[in-house]
Formats: C-alpha cells, sequence, structure tokens
C-alpha cells in the first residue's frame, strides 16, 4: 500500500494537469485516495421496473408509451407527460419547461426515464426525471449497479466512474495488504465489492452498509480514527505545561462567596481538573455540561487557580455577547480577590484593543476573557497557563492551536473544552478518543424543570393570545421559527412574517427580531436590548440556540418543531427557566406527524435530561445532527457510519488499544483511511 500512497493520480490514465487539480479538490492526490474515495450511494440501472411494482420513495427506470400531454402557464409552468406500460399509468412533471423540451418529446413516442417516485394529485409521478433516450433512441441497461461519489465542479459521475475502473485495472494483489488480525474479508476483494458491486446484490442492504466486506471496512476505519487521536493525544502528552498549584485559602473564599452551593457533580468536576492542572502534563478535558448544569462556575475555579498562581488564563466563547455575559460574572467573582479581568472582543475601538494588549503583554491583567479576538496575532501573552474554550465544537481546530501556541516556547498550556451538547458514548469514544472527559450530570437544586407542551398549528391564535396576556404581566418570550432549509434566507423570511404577524395582533407589546442575514453588531444590541427588558417578545431564527441568559424569559414557542433535531431543540428549550419563574416551552407543529416524529416530540415531553436526549437523538439522526451541523472536530468517515456501526466501537477500541505501540501499521490505517487529515488530528 505504501506504493500507492506515493503514486500520484497523474500516473493514472485520463488524468492530466487539469484533472489532477480538480481531483486535488477532493482531497485526490494519488493512488490511494482515489481507491478510497468511496460511493456514498448506489443507482440500479440494471432493469426496467413495471409502473405497477413500484412504490412511493422508489427510485426506478420506467418505459412507457406517451398518451397524453398537459401544459399549464403562470408563475409555475408544468408540463406533465402521462406514460402507460403493459401494467400502468405514470406520470412525469418538468416545472418551468421551454418550447426546446416540448419538441424533443414531440420526437419520441417511447420515453425511458429515471428518477424517484412519489405521490403527486392522486396518482404517482416522477419530477424532473432522468430521460434516457433523449440521446439516442435505444439505451442499453447497466450490468452492474452504479456507484455514486461525491464529485466537484468540472467533474461528472461517469468520469470519476472511469477514472476509478481504470485504477482498478492497474492494481494486483500486493497492492492490498490487510493490517487487522484475521479478517473475514481480504481488502482487494472489500474494495472491488464497493466499487464495482456484483449484480444479484441489494441495494437497499448495501446503502444500510450490512454486507460483511462493509462492516469489515467499518471497522478498519473506525480503528484508523482512534489509533490517530490516541497517537495525538500521546504525542500531547509528551509535551510541557507549568503546574497550577492550588492555593488552599482561594477556593473556600470564593465558594462562600457564591450565592448558591455546588452540586455534587459541579465538585466532583472540580476535583478531576484540579488534579489536572498541577501535573506538568498539560491537561486535555473535555467537560460535558447539560444545559443549566453550571460549567462556567467549574471554569471559574480552574481560572481562579490560574490567576491565584501567578499565571494568565484565557476564557473564550463563540459570541461577543455571551463573552460579555462571562465577563461580568468572572469580574464579579473575582474583584474580591485583586484580580484584573479583561474582556477583549472585536467591537473594541482601536484604544481600547491597544489598551487591553498591553495589560496582557506585560502580565498585569491574569483573566483575558473574548472571542477570537484573543488569539490574534497581535495579541502578546506574558505566561498563558490556561485555555478554557466554550462551546468548543464552534471553533475551528487552527484557532484552538493559535491560541495554544501564545504560551512560552517549549511549554503548552493545560486546555479545557467545554460544550452543553451531550455527546453520546459511542461517538465520544471514536470522536473524542483523544480527550480525558467530565460530566455534570446534576442540576442546582433551584432550577425548574421546563415544561413542554406538543401544540397543533391550528391552536395558533390561542398561543398568541395566551403569550400576549403573559407578556402584559411582565413576563418575556422567544418565539423561534424554523424551515428545514440551510439557507439563511427562507429562516430569515419566515421570522420576519411571523414578525410581522405578531406586531400587528400584539399592537401594545414591544417585539423585536433576529436572524442569520443581519450583521453580528446588530444581533447582539438586539439580545442586549431583549436582555434588558426593553423588548417583551423576541421573534428570532435558530441563531439563539447559544446566547446570554434572560432570566425573565419564561416561555419559549417553537413553530414547525417537528422540522428540528431533539439536541437542538433542547438547546433552544435551554433559553428559557434560568430564572425563579415557572416556565414553559410550546412545540408548534404541522399536522400529520410521522410515528417517528411524534416519538421524538414525546421524547421532549418526557424528560429535560440532555444526555436522554442526545442518545435519542443519535438513534433517531446521526451524528451530524446533534451539532446542527458538521463541525470541525466531528470526525468524518467514508464507510462507518457510528450509528450503524455501533457494536464495532466497543470491538475497535479494544483492536486500537493492543496496536497502539505499532507504529508502522498504525500509520498504514491512518493513511488509507484518514490521509491528510491526519494533519488536524495531529495538532
Amino acid at each position: 500500500m505504501e506504493t500507492l500512497k506515493h503514486k500520484p493520480i497523474t500516473d493514472l490514465k485520463g488524468v492530466g494537469p487539469k484533472m489532477a487539480e480538480t481531483l486535488a479538490k477532493l482531497g485526490i492526490k494519488t493512488y490511494l485516495d482515489m481507491l478510497f474515495h468511496l460511493p456514498y450511494r448506489y443507482q440500479d440501472r440494471t432493469r426496467i421496473s413495471l409502473i405497477a411494482d413500484i412504490q412511493p420513495g422508489d427510485i426506478a427506470i420506467i418505459e412507457g408509451r406517451i398518451f397524453k400531454k398537459e401544459m399549464t402557464r403562470g408563475r409555475r409552468s408544468t408540463l406533465l407527460i402521462w406514460l402507460q406500460d403493459d401494467s400502468g399509468v405514470m406520470a412525469i412533471r418538468f416545472f418551468n419547461y421551454n418550447a426546446g423540451m416540448i419538441k424533443r418529446f414531440e420526437e419520441l413516442q417511447t420515453i425511458r426515464c429515471y428518477g424517484e417516485v412519489k405521490y403527486g394529485f392522486n396518482h404517482l409521478e416522477m419530477s424532473h426525471p432522468e430521460i434516457l433516450n433523449f440521446a439516442q433512441k435505444d439505451i442499453k441497461l447497466e450490468e452492474r449497479l452504479t456507484p455514486i461519489y461525491s464529485l466537484t465542479a468540472g467533474l461528472s459521475q461517469r468520469q470519476m466512474q472511469s477514472l476509478i475502473d481504470a485504477l482498478l485495472d492497474e492494481l494486483h494483489d500486493h497492492n492490498f495488504p490487510t493490517y487487522l488480525h484475521n479478517p473475514p474479508i481480504n481488502l482487494k476483494d472489500a474494495l472491488y465489492f464497493l466499487h464495482k458491486p456484483p449484480t444479484d446484490v441489494d441495494i437497499k442492504k448495501l446503502e444500510e452498509k450490512r454486507y460483511p466486506e462493509q462492516q469489515m471496512m467499518a471497522l478498519e476505519e473506525i480503528v484508523a480514527h482512534q489509533v490517530a487521536l490516541k497517537r495525538s493525544r500521546a504525542l500531547f502528552q509528551t509535551e510541557k505545561a507549568f503546574p497550577i498549584h492550588l492555593l488552599d485559602e482561594s477556593k473556600p473564599a470564593f465558594l462562600a462567596g457564591l450565592p448558591f452551593e455546588l452540586t455534587g457533580a459541579q465538585q466532583r468536576v472540580i476535583a478531576e481538573i484540579e488534579n489536572d492542572i498541577q501535573s506538568t502534563r498539560p491537561m486535555m478535558r473535555l467537560v460535558q455540561g447539560d444545559v443549566g448544569s453550571g460549567k462556567t462556575v467549574v471554569a471559574a475555579m480552574a481560572l481562579l487557580h490560574a490567576a491565584k498562581a501567578g499565571f494568565q488564563a484565557v476564557f473564550m466563547a463563540p459570541t461577543e455577547l455571551l463573552a460579555e455575559q462571562h465577563f461580568i460574572n468572572l469580574e464579579r467573582w473575582f474583584t474580591p480577590f485583586g484580580i484584573e479581568t479583561i474582556l477583549l472582543t472585536g467591537k473594541l475601538t482601536e484604544k481600547q484593543k491597544r489598551e487591553a494588549q498591553a495589560k496582557i503583554a506585560d502580565g498585569t491583567v491574569k483573566i483575558i476573557i473574548g472571542t477570537h479576538a484573543v488569539f490574534q496575532e497581535n495579541v502578546l501573552y506574558k505566561d498563558l497557563n490556561l485555555v478554557i474554550i466554550d462551546e468548543q465544537h464552534r471553533f475551528g481546530v487552527e484557532q484552538r492551536l493559535t491560541l495554544q501556541k501564545k504560551a512560552e516556547a517549549g511549554f503548552t498550556p493545560h486546555q479545557l473544552m467545554m460544550t452543553a451538547t451531550p455527546i453520546p458514548r459511542t461517538l465520544a469514544m471514536t470522536a473524542y478518543a483523544d480527550l480525558e472527559s467530565s460530566i455534570i450530570d446534576e442540576y442546582p437544586p433551584n432550577r425548574i424543570p421546563v415544561k413542554t407542551s406538543l401544540i397543533s398549528v391550528k391552536k395558533r391564535d390561542a398561543v398568541i393570545e395566551r403569550i400576549g396576556a403573559q407578556c402584559a404581566e411582565g413576563t418575556q418570550v422567544y418565539w423561534v421559527c424554523t424551515l428545514i432549509e440551510e439557507s439563511e434566507v427562507l429562516p430569515a423570511k419566515a421570522a420576519e412574517m411571523a414578525h410581522a404577524d405578531l406586531t400587528e395582533r400584539l399592537p401594545n407589546l414591544r417585539i423585536g427580531l433576529i436572524h442569520g442575514r443581519q450583521k453580528p453588531q446588530e444581533k447582539e444590541a438586539i439580545m442586549l436590548a431583549f436582555k434588558r427588558h426593553e423588548l417583551d417578545i423576541l421573534v428570532a431564527t435558530t441563531v439563539i440556540e447559544v446566547g446570554v441568559d434572560v432570566p425573565n424569559a419564561s416561555i419559549m414557542i417553537i413553530e414547525n418543531a417537528e422540522r428540528l433535531g431533539l439536541s437542538q431543540l433542547h438547546q433552544l428549550r435551554g433559553r428559557v427557566g434560568r430564572g425563579s419563574k415557572a416556565s414553559f416551552c410550546l412545540l408548534l407543529y404541522s399536522p400529520p406527524l410521522s410515528s417517528i416524529t411524534k416519538e421524538r416530540l414525546a421524547i421532549m415531553q418526557q424528560t429535560t435530561n440532555g444526555f436522554e436526549i442526545a442518545e435519542k437523538d443519535y438513534e433517531l439522526r446521526g451524528a451530524g445532527e446533534i451539532f446542527g451541523t458538521k463541525q470541525t472536530g466531528v470526525l468524518q468517515f467514508k464507510m462507518a457510519d457510528l450509528l450503524l456501526h455501533q457494536d464495532l466501537v466497543e470491538k475497535a477500541s479494544t483492536i486500537s488499544a493492543n496496536i497502539i505501540d505499532n507504529e508502522a501499521l498504525c500509520q498504514h490505517l491512518i493513511d488509507r483511511w484518514i490521509g491528510e487529515n491526519s494533519d488536524f488530528i495531529y495538532s
């Protein structure tokens, strides 16, 4: 396999300089990269299906005689063509058709097309299918399933398939050594199986990754990621840190000054952190704590120890408003101890930035709270020895590394990452194998659970009337608008419409609007106004998922709740219930709901435990949905699916522990499955 690693893709027939440049955008630079660029799904173009045999949701080839055409013109012109075979009738639909398309259909009596079948208006139909015989009268059926690959601009599926075929033709048995002990299937057979599936393969079973070939490769890939992260951790542990010695008088005094008692979970996690920071090896710990579990106090204790020991510490937050909230709390807590705290964000004036940077550089200030501004090139630290990152999955690895390099040469600061997104165990075992983990799994005793209700959108008027009455009594309300599209435009429009509707219906209330298309300064000003109770209702998109505490906000309304994952709903719900009032979360949904959606939303009513919710969300939707978006720091897999392959994670953990000392073996696995992305892991 080493030869494939070092064999440039330009050696492959059909790959010139321009194609090589295109393939590089997909991370394909060598034969090995190309070989492990695996299909993400398959198409069955091996047979023509009878119309009568097709069910909604099927993707198939049909062939039928044209017996009727219907055309409508207007805002959305529609062309509907009715096809008939010996078994039944189906429609194919095209929106915004043109004269050229009509002419091409007029030249055909029989159409062969490929697409997904859905319910139309009282009939089955395909929308915008691929017409296979537009270019020629007779098209041969494929002899095997068609693999579909991730592409980039300038590259077609046909081209990628041809290149993969050419590559496979060049390879020999010696190119495929197997590195795991006694695999049931050799690697060559597994790769051929995936790139060129046999004719008798069950496409559903294949896409569910249930074939032994896929299981074997998934196991190997999980092992590769685990050994990569374990090597990263081992490398990190060879680095040196200054130990932070604990000063006994600080902790009791700090705790005595708090207006609440620490929970047992907070005390346990603080003890784990204290044990880490007294070592000459840098701490690398992830703290998971549900919304409202008290992570900030845990972070504050670590900051206090660092400052009292004479070191500087950085607390980094994902937004300026959240950084300001942390600054207000920490400054209040630390001032009695003579510890100077400073806020460093992008919105400071140039003069304020220079003054802050001067204090940081000479060591006058010990606690620095801020956003990405804390790791900019012109920010120099005198004795940085602790880095705390809030909502760590929102920061890229490069940002963390840059901050890490701000410490004294030859030393690495202790690092503490925090997240309010509980991570399911099977995901954590692989995606965070390089971190020690702590869990704050206990709520403060004064925390009142939020009552969650599921309400049909048909009762929207009654909900509006209810919140109007509540706001008149001084309550504040979040009204969250969601849309399934990833674009920020549509959710923003939905929020604007909701804002206009509520403003018209509740003219006596002060109603604000916040969405992703606004400038950061505008969003933060609106959030601040809401926090100061200058607004009664805040209409928002999901941008408020990670936000500031507004203790007076006790009602959360989420429209189209069925479109969000459980973890995201839980995060949004966590915006209320932060004060002494009883709080409510109303999940507005559009009926009818599928059985799975009903199950998901029922869980929101049954529990407020974020860890239970995360496990269920992971089971129902997968890892990517837990974090809301694909984030740097959440591992991306080519074959493995930590949800489908949960049973392999424990096995992979055992294997990775057994082979971790075999440097050559580990490197082969990393080259095979991770490639250049290992630079990220080892960072």
